[in-house]
């Protein structure tokens, strides 16, 4: 129970704005993931993510692989370590809080056989006379032994519908930490990152513009890879394509799965019509992501599960930094789970709570307490969800002021109630 009230208080400090204490200095160790061994002589550098990744100290590894960097800002704001071996980058997240890291590199590898695509998620949102698009792909690297794929030319390549004008690209590693990339242009609307593969499950998320006038336009998306296509839009907009089939919907946006697209051929897809993107309140979902929705032709829903996000690690200092990382908001649409609104009986009321602390009554028992911690840390999860997605779609700017300050004030004022609870 303790360990549930010291989250809360910690979230609340963030609603807050404040920070934790600085610690100064930061201690980590570089470790060789394809030989198991440390890393001797790697060079570490510290970037501080306020202000664009700007570097604020570097050092080299000792014979041992550990390193030690002292800046004012560890411990006391979110900052970024990066690990260059073999002239590629290695990142770890470094949240406040904390003064200690391992990073782990791996031997580089040319060999596209590496990396293989699961899915792509596409995402259309009017936007006045323009069509904002986000794209996702969903990389792994299965590969034995582990090894980083990589190339200094471009190791994944994009190519955008005719058009279309590239906003952003950013790629994420198995540590969930989004890293803006800088885009190489090979012409042709092909475009491609050089960026370290890691072991593990990867993202790529890309975001352009398009021309949308009258409410209205035909799209060629190139299928460039294969895996899973999933196309998402509002209610409002109406997709059609060969091979297109509903397969449910979340957050308000109606969600279709092509079936077919040969890998080097084009999805053509016409789509129509306008609408805002959803409140959070709207579509009986509950803040977070939808990463799989599996329906059947003609259905109007899909059976959903609610399943742990993989960004509740790192969403503390996350949502401080998401307007210099922020693709699209409904990107993060796109992964394997569905989140959904908790039912009503998992979230414990104020009363509830005094009334299982309350000495003397049948149900403060060690089975009471634990049930209590267990119901109260499910709703914490939930009340996290709700403000990284909040904060999200503020800085993607999907959310009027109004609407953000009135939804915070709920949030907090729920966290204050599990608090005093």
């Amino acid at each position: 129970m303790r360990a549930i009230f010291c989250c809360a208080r910690l979230l609340l400090a963030m609603l807050a704005g404040t920070q934790l204490a600085s610690a100064g200095s930061l201690h980590g160790t570089v470790r060789n993931g394809t030989t198991g061994k440390p890393a001797a002589n790697v060079e570490v550098v510290l970037l501080q993510l306020q202000g664009g990744m700007m570097p604020v100290a570097n050092t080299k590894t000792d014979s041992i692989g550990q390193f030690t960097l002292e800046h004012q800002g560890v411990g006391a704001q979110p900052m970024l370590v990066r690990a260059v071996y073999k002239g590629v980058n290695f990142h770890q997240a470094l949240p406040p809080g904390k003064d200690t890291v391992t990073l782990e590199v791996f031997e580089p590898t040319e060999d596209a056989k590496t990396i293989s695509v699961a899915s792509h998620v596409v995402i259309f949102q009017p936007n006045g006379s323009g069509l904002t698009v986000g794209e996702e792909y969903e990389v792994k690297n299965d590969g034995a032994p582990p090894q980083a794929y990589f190339r200094n030319d471009g190791n994944f390549e994009m190519t955008l519908p005719e058009n279309a004008e590239l906003k952003q690209i950013a790629a994420s590693g198995p540590s969930g930490m989004p890293v803006v990339q800088a885009p190489i242009d090979k012409g042709k609307n092909r475009y491609a990152i050089a960026y370290a593969f890691r072991p593990g499950e990867s993202d790529v998320r890309l975001s352009y513009e398009l021309p949308y006038p009258n409410n209205r336009t035909t799209v060629k998306l190139p299928t460039t890879y294969g895996g899973r296509l999933l196309l998402v839009a509002p209610p409002g907009v109406r997709l059609s394509a060969g091979g297109l089939r509903m397969a449910g919907q979340e957050q308000g946006m109606n969600v279709y799965e092509a079936n077919g697209p040969a890998v080097g051929t084009a999805l053509t897809v016409s789509l129509n019509g306008t609408a805002p993107i959803p409140s959070a309140g709207d579509g009986g979902g509950a803040p977070g992501r939808a990463e799989d929705v599996q329906g059947s032709e003609g259905a109007s829903a899909a059976a959903i599960q609610s399943i742990p996000g993989r960004l509740d690690s790192i969403k503390w200092w996350l949502v401080g930094v998401l307007g210099a990382f922020c693709v699209l908001a409904a990107v993060l649409l796109a992964r394997k789970s569905v989140a959904i609104t908790l039912p009503a009986e998992n979230t414990p009321e104020p009363a509830a709570v005094n009334a299982a602390l309350a000495p003397g009554k049948p149900n403060a028992t060690g089975d009471a307490l634990a049930s209590l911690d267990r119901a109260t840390a499910v709703s914490l999860d939930a009340l996290k969800d709700q403000l990284f997605r909040l904060e999200l779609r503020r800085q993607a700017g999907t959310i009027s002021d109004e609407d953000y300050a009135r939804d915070r004030a709920k949030a907090e004022q729920v966290l204050r109630d599990l608090v005093r609870g």
